[in-house]
This record gives structure tokens, C-alpha cells and sequence, in this order.
């Protein structure tokens, strides 16, 4: 009989969070064991889940953790795990150079997989986009994301992956060649610069064009979440390969063989 994993959520009052509760309920190889919360818990789940405001006992309950809070609640999760190490999925985006540094340091006591977007269908995205950037070398890169409302971080963590990506084809650092807004008497494009533009607007849960513009054609591959069970889902697939693997940092591209 295989091993049924034992998946405690880190951030479970969260929009992702609680539909990763509800994800699991069918899931036959893993369960949720354990919710953490800083706030009070307003819902009902099954009593044999544990609902804790502790990392201690959440950490005691789980064989995976699956953090998506904000960046501070996965640099608290983070400086814990040093001291009780656990595989660990993170997918919380808007983390700042310093939460990243501190994520690379603990992946080298425990298996850590980081990915802005758990959606399998934006790793494989990823993985087209550098090889578009790589062999359409003259066309200009920009980059479109739209998202909720309510969302706080601008641009959205998949579309600075997809920007990365983007460079890697051609050898580029998206740090030097990324613009984000564009207004005025600007002068024309250069050849390097990657545009990654954001809307925001409604309850749209996550739209990423990348478009390769040239002169008489273009290209543009796009990814739409219609759900946040994309997400749900590409963690808890991320949770179970996350859990047979040796210390280090990986991405969702990594469970997938990209």
C-alpha cells in the first residue's frame, strides 16, 4: 500500500488555502493533517484535522508544509524550518531579495520547491517561452498580466518568471533589460528591453500573454486560469514529489522533467 502524505497549509484561511482543503477531501494519496492560521479560524473542517495557530505542531503534524500567505508569513515559516526541517512547498509571490537569499539558505537542510505559479500548465509555458526567445532572436519581447482586484503585488510572480525565462534565451539578465511602464515621449524600443505590463480589474483569477513581435508576424502564447484549483492542484502534485526529495531548491518545472 503507498504512503498517504500527510500535507499541513500554511496560510489556510487564504483564498488558495482553503481550496486546497477542498482539493484533498478526494485525494487518495494525500490528506490535509494540519491548518495554520494567525487569525481566528471561521470555518468548519473534519475533526481529525488539526487547527493550530503554532508551527510547532504544524510542523509535528505534517510530512509536507504548503505555504501560500504573504511574504512575511513565509519568512517566519522559513526561519523556524531551520531548526525543524521539512519538505516544503512555497507559493507565496512578492518576496524581496532579502526572503529569497533566506529561501536558498534553508533549502540546504531541506527539500524546498518555490514557484510563483503552481499551475503545471504555466511551468510548461515557461519552458516554451525561453525557447521561443532563444529562436526568434529579432522579435520584441512584452509581456501582458491581468489579475484580480484585490491583488497586492505588481507585476504578478508568474509574469517575472515568464520575463526570466524570456532572458534566459538569450542570455540576458531580466533585472537590466525589464521596463514596466512606459509614458511620455520615450524614444523608440531597444532590441533587449522585455515590457511586462499589469492589469488589474474584477475577479479575474490569472491571464499571461507573452507576445515575440516582428515586422510582418507575431507570435503570443498565453496561459488563463479560469480556476484556483489550478493552483491547488499543481501544489499538491508538487507536495508529493517534493517529499522523495534529497535537500535543495527546486521549481514546479523540476517535478515535471522541464
Amino acid at each position: 500500500m503507498s504512503k498517504i502524505f500527510d500535507i499541513g497549509i500554511h496560510g489556510s484561511t487564504g483564498r488558495v488555502g482553503r481550496v486546497l482543503i477542498e482539493n484533498l477531501k478526494n485525494d487518495k494519496e494525500a490528506r490535509v493533517s494540519c491548518l495554520h492560521a494567525i487569525e481566528e479560524f471561521t470555518f468548519e473542517v473534519a475533526k481529525e484535522i488539526k487547527k493550530t495557530n503554532s508551527l510547532k505542531e504544524l510542523f509535528a503534524s505534517s510530512d509536507v508544509v504548503i505555504d501560500f500567505t504573504a511574504p512575511v508569513g513565509t519568512e517566519a515559516l522559513l526561519n523556524y524550518a531551520f531548526d525543524d526541517p521539512k519538505p516544503l512547498v512555497v507559493g507565496t509571490t512578492g518576496l524581496n531579495s532579502e526572503q529569497l537569499a533566506l529561501l536558498k539558505k534553508a533549502a540546504l537542510n531541506m527539500p524546498i520547491l518555490y514557484s510563483r505559479n503552481m499551475s503545471l500548465g504555466v511551468a510548461v509555458l515557461n519552458h516554451l517561452v525561453e525557447l521561443a526567445s532563444a529562436k526568434l532572436r529579432d522579435f520584441d519581447i512584452e509581456i501582458v498580466e491581468q489579475h484580480h482586484r484585490l491583488k497586492k503585488d505588481a507585476p504578478s510572480g508568474t509574469a517575472l518568471s515568464l520575463g526570466e525565462h524570456a532572458a534566459k534565451g538569450r542570455g540576458l539578465e531580466l533585472d537590466k533589460v525589464r521596463v514596466s511602464g512606459r509614458d511620455g515621449l520615450i524614444g523608440q524600443r531597444s532590441k533587449d528591453e522585455i515590457a511586462i505590463m499589469a492589469l488589474r480589474g474584477g475577479d479575474i483569477v490569472g491571464r499571461h500573454t507573452v507576445g515575440f513581435y516582428n515586422d510582418g508576424e507575431f507570435v503570443e502564447l498565453n496561459h488563463t486560469a479560469t480556476s484556483r484549483d489550478t493552483f491547488a492542484k499543481g501544489a499538491i502534485y508538487a507536495a508529493k514529489w517534493i517529499a522523495k526529495q534529497p535537500n535543495g531548491l527546486y521549481t514546479i518545472n523540476d517535478c515535471l522533467g522541464l
